[in-house]
């Protein structure tokens, strides 16, 4: 048995506070009997309509993706440019947690499983994404310490990050940048540097907690094993 508002989440239609209010709101039905009870026990027999519509209760996935430029983070996209999904062998309805920008490669993970994405997308549960920049120029120690307490970017401040320069290149007055943060808003690692001066000239994503790319080319994908995602969903779990 299990809540039937995680049950609404797990499906991958809303989250699971969107699922509370649905709930709520007498949207949410069981066997044909409207619920507007938190906490309903549920089975993997019951029927469970949101809006009148058949939840499906199929099997949960998650892949590892090495996304490659010129991809986008979207189920479709409306100028036809090939999309994260389609990288993908699996005909469920899987979609990205979060979103790497249209020139932007390296580790994303998609899913059906809508509490997973959620637990991983939320900032406050800490998930480490590590990125490495090829930047314009060299941080000075004054810029470094900037990014690793947080700077402003669109009236937001950032919260505390690791920084690591890997690589100077001084003929080119360019340098590589290996950084850390939890969050994951707009095109947030390139205004960050931004922030302190520097354009962002090549941006990967290495690293989503402790998942990396080794073994996969650009564009490969592989699947999580049970203790990957078992491990994921306690990181997450542990800060809340």
């Amino acid at each position: 048995m299990e809540r039937l508002q995680k049950v609404i989440a797990n499906s991958g239609i809303t989250s699971r506070r969107k699922a509370e209010e649905l709930i709520l709101n007498g949207k949410v039905a069981v066997n044909g009997k409207t619920i507007l009870k938190l906490g309903t026990q549920v089975s993997a027999n019951d029927s469970i309509t949101v809006n009148g519509v058949l939840i499906s209760k199929e099997e949960k996935v998650y892949y590892l993706v090495n996304k490659p430029r010129e991809v986008v983070c979207t189920v479709s996209d409306d100028k036809g440019r090939k999309t994260i999904v389609e990288l993908v062998n699996d005909n469920r309805r899987i979609y990205p947690i979060g979103r790497l920008d249209y020139d932007t490669t390296g580790a994303i993970i998609l899913t059906n499983d809508g509490e997973f994405a959620n637990l991983l997308m939320h900032p406050k549960n800490e998930i480490d994404k590590c990125y490495i920049a090829k930047i314009d120029g060299t941080l000075s120690p004054k810029e470094m310490m900037m990014l690793k307490t947080g700077v402003k970017i669109e009236g937001y401040k950032t919260r505390r990050s690791k920084v690591k320069v890997r690589k100077v290149d001084s003929e080119n007055n360019t340098s590589i940048v290996e950084i850390t943060i939890h969050e994951g808003k707009n095109h947030q690692v390139k205004k960050m540097f931004e922030a302190v001066g520097h354009e962002v000239l090549k941006l990967k994503r290495e690293k989503i907690a402790f998942l990396d790319l080794s073994g996969l080319k650009s564009g490969e994908y592989r699947k999580l094993n049970h203790k990957e995602v078992t491990s994921l969903y306690a990181l997450a779990n542990e800060k809340r």
